[in-house]
Order: C-alpha cells, then sequence, then structure tokens
C-alpha cells in the first residue's frame, strides 16, 4: 500500500508536466525491475539465435538457396568460360549445370552453419550489449559480422569444400576452366577457385538471413516469443 501511495504522490506532482513526460515516468517507477547488462546481453544473443535457427533452417532446404533470392550467381569468369565452351562436347550447358552445383553445396553446407554460428554468438561479450540494442535495426548483426565473420570463414570453408565434392562441383568447374585456359590466344585467364567464391557468397546470405531476422524481432512484437526477448526489446522500443 506504501508503494502505491508513494507513486501517486510522485504523479501528483507531475501534474503540471506534460502528460507524455508523467506517462513515461509511471512506466519507469512501475517497472518490476531495470534491465540489467547480462540481460540486454542474453536477449541479444537468444535474438541472433533465433536468427540463425531460422535462417539456415531455410536456406539448408532444397531450393532454399537455388530458387531464392539468395540464389548464389556464377563467378564472374563463368560467363566467357560458358560461352566459349557451348559448342565442347561434355561443357555445352556448363552454365547451368555450375549454376545448380553451386547452390545445391551451398544448401548442403547450410546444414552444418548453425553450431558454428551458435558458437561464435556464445563468445559475444555483454559489454557492448546496451549499445547495440539501441543501434540500427541491424546493429546486432553487424557486431555479429565484425567480430566473427574471418573465424567463420575458416571453419566454413571447409564444409563448403566437402559441400561442393559432394556435388562434384569444384571437378566440372576445374575441368571447364583448365579446358578454357588451354583456348589458343586466350589473353586473360579464369579462375578456376570456386569454393573461395561460394563460400563468400553463402555467408553473405546468412548474415543477410540474420540481419533480417533482427529486424523482425525489433520491429515484430509477435517475434517476441520469451519473456526476456519482451523485456529487453521493450527497452529499445522506449
Amino acid at each position: 500500500m506504501k508503494k502505491y501511495t508513494f507513486l501517486l504522490l510522485i504523479a501528483l506532482g507531475l501534474v503540471a508536466c506534460d502528460p507524455k513526460d508523467v506517462q513515461k515516468t509511471m512506466e519507469i517507477l512501475t517497472s518490476s525491475s531495470e534491465l540489467t547488462q547480462g540481460e540486454a546481453g542474453a536477449g541479444l544473443k537468444e535474438a541472433l539465435n533465433l536468427g540463425v535457427s531460422h535462417g539456415t533452417s531455410l536456406l539448408s532446404a532444397k531450393d532454399g538457396f537455388f530458387k531464392s533470392q539468395y540464389k548464389i550467381l556464377l563467378p564472374p569468369d563463368a560467363q566467357k568460360v560458358a560461352n566459349k565452351l557451348q559448342n565442347v562436347p561434355g561443357f555445352t550447358k556448363v552454365e547451368d549445370v555450375i549454376l545448380e552445383k553451386i547452390n545445391r553445396g551451398a544448401e548442403d553446407a547450410a546444414k552444418k552453419a548453425k553450431p558454428i554460428f551458435v558458437a561464435a554468438i556464445k563468445q559475444m561479450t555483454f559489454q557492448d550489449a546496451f549499445d547495440i540494442l539501441m543501434g540500427g535495426d541491424d546493429a546486432a548483426t553487424k557486431y555479429l559480422k565484425k567480430a566473427t565473420y574471418n573465424q567463420l570463414y575458416k571453419e566454413f570453408n571447409p564444409v563448403i569444400i566437402n559441400s561442393l565434392d559432394k556435388y562434384q562441383a569444384r571437378k566440372y568447374w576445374g575441368d571447364a576452366v583448365n579446358t578454357y585456359n588451354s583456348i589458343p590466344f586466350i589473353s586473360n585467364k579464369a579462375n578456376p577457385d570456386l569454393d573461395g567464391y561460394v563460400t563468400e557468397q553463402a555467408l553473405k546470405s546468412l548474415f543477410l538471413m540474420v540481419q533480417k531476422e533482427e529486424y523482425d524481432i525489433r520491429k515484430n512484437k509477435a517475434k517476441r516469443v520469451s519473456d526476456l526477448l519482451k523485456k529487453v526489446f521493450a527497452k529499445q522500443d522506449k
């Protein structure tokens, strides 16, 4: 009872103030507890984990890359290689074949990406939690990318290589490029390296998915599926 009497006295003392200021003051006073740095950090990690889980699930499904807005396009050298080899037996449809193979490889690799991302998220400190929370709509994603991209690349690249080899994409592309490079009077040789390109494009798509999920959680209250998320992002809403 004393608590509510105290709050009432404060509210009466603010009658002359702007109604919006009074409302904001009352919300702060009646809040069960202030948001701690630990809660902010845990909430951001939970949001990122949700984004990673959803994103990797979508991208790892059949056609998650190949028939979506995240489709990995051919390397810059691919078109000139395809044009030159269109009449060479075994490579008449090199563009169509390699395009599907690299996207199938990325879809396969995405299945193994989640634990790599989760491990990286666990290493995120709480130091900048409040700044990230009150930052832009993709602040957490940018933080994660800056802090972990190089490590993710090193860990993700072997997965991409294994996935591409599963579909014989690297061998097919290497054979096509070597055939192209052996054509007389070809001055600008094509690059046979495929796994580096696909790794970069696949990680780009994964981060875009995480960014989309972060944006949804920030803007759509229905996406906040736990009490912690509701509390953390309520701070941002204010």
